[in-house]
């Protein structure tokens, strides 16, 4: 895990928004705290900076305490192109919005998603990545 999500959520973080970062789509999820559950949200199909607008309009909607981003390894745990560029939108999230921003380690997300015959593969694994930040949580 990275120094982003080796920090501490303090309790009174209840409501999460996840992202699962792709260049071309970006899979939403929102969730709580209480139940440690995620509910896929519709997958945002925008490029660059044109990706914040969508963004911004589900933060205002969902008021999250914290965002959780999914940050791609390779099977052996080294980091890979996408690792980089995962990381890099996690900070444009903080700077953007101003809100914490936990990373978790999302290697197999797609494939677990793809498995469980997901329509939105991009949500559903948005929505593996909070599931598995949220089972982390005291």
């Amino acid at each position: 895990m990275s120094g982003m999500a080796a920090r501490p959520v303090p309790a009174g973080f209840q409501t999460f928004l996840a992202f699962d970062y792709g260049q071309k789509r970006t899979g939403v999820a929102s969730g709580n705290r209480l139940l440690r559950t995620a509910t896929p949200q519709a997958t945002v199909a925008a490029e660059g900076n044109a990706r914040f607008v969508p963004i911004a309009a589900r933060i205002k909607e969902w008021q999250p305490d914290a965002l959780v981003v999914g940050v791609p390894f390779h099977p052996d745990g080294a980091e890979h192109d996408n690792t980089h560029k995962a990381r890099r939108f996690a900070r444009q999230l903080h700077g953007r919005f101003g809100l914490p921003v936990y990373e978790v380690d999302e290697r197999y997300s797609t494939t677990e998603a793809l498995a469980a015959g997901a329509r939105d593969a991009d949500a559903a694994s948005a929505c593996i990545i909070l599931e598995q930040f949220l089972r982390s949580l005291d």
